[in-house]
């Protein structure tokens, strides 16, 4: 993933691409979403974040990231090239409640969901993952791994979020390339695997 961000010709697609899929990065408030799509995006990120303000002080539940100032407020994208016929587009939907809104555009033509979890914030999940089933869309789970010393055993992690035996769980750290890779590619093989 060697990129060149933001450089007039990582701009456009190239004219070899034949193919798009696009992927929807999911979890609650405040879990990584935005970081993640900004690691492993080869163009500048397209962000709406607005600075957060004293009239969702009551709404958006800072406990988990007390240092947060702004908050997505409509979606995330980035783009992936995948080879020279294929690209992989990347959304974030915003994660407060009042923005569930734009799940259902956002959804269709998905493959799937990278459901990114914040294992001190477990029961934040819960709504996310409803949205995400209501969509019909495969998912894997990324934890989110601030403090690799703080990890939960996967299967205490399945059983809290109630997990089907396939959906794969995978641990990352949303500010690192490889890590999110990974996280990434655990999710396309999951998708494979069910068209296979």
């Amino acid at each position: 993933m060697d990129s060149t961000s933001g450089s007039a010709d990582s701009i456009y697609v190239p004219d070899a691409v034949q193919r798009a899929a696009k992927i929807l990065v999911v979890g609650h408030f405040a879990v990584g979403k935005t970081t993640l799509i900004g690691t492993l995006s080869e163009i500048t990120p397209l962000r709406t974040e607005e600075r957060m303000t004293q009239a969702g002080a009551h709404i958006d539940d800072l406990r988990g990231a007390p240092d947060k100032v702004t908050t997505t407020v409509a979606l995330d994208f980035g783009r992936l090239t995948l080879s020279d016929e294929l690209v992989l587009y990347l959304f974030g939907t915003p994660g407060q409640q009042r923005f569930v809104e734009l799940w259902e555009d956002m959804a269709r033509g998905s493959l799937g969901a990278l459901l990114l979890v914040d294992p001190a914030r477990l029961a934040d999940t819960f709504p996310v993952i409803d949205l995400v089933e209501t969509y019909g869309l495969e998912y894997a789970v990324a934890v989110n791994s601030f403090d690799p010393y703080s990890r939960h055993a996967e299967e205490e992690l399945r059983e809290a979020l109630d997990l089907l035996p396939d959906t794969p769980v995978v641990y990352c750290d949303a500010r690192d390339e490889k890590s999110s890779a990974r996280a990434l590619i655990t999710l396309v093989q999951h998708l494979l695997a069910h068209v296979a």
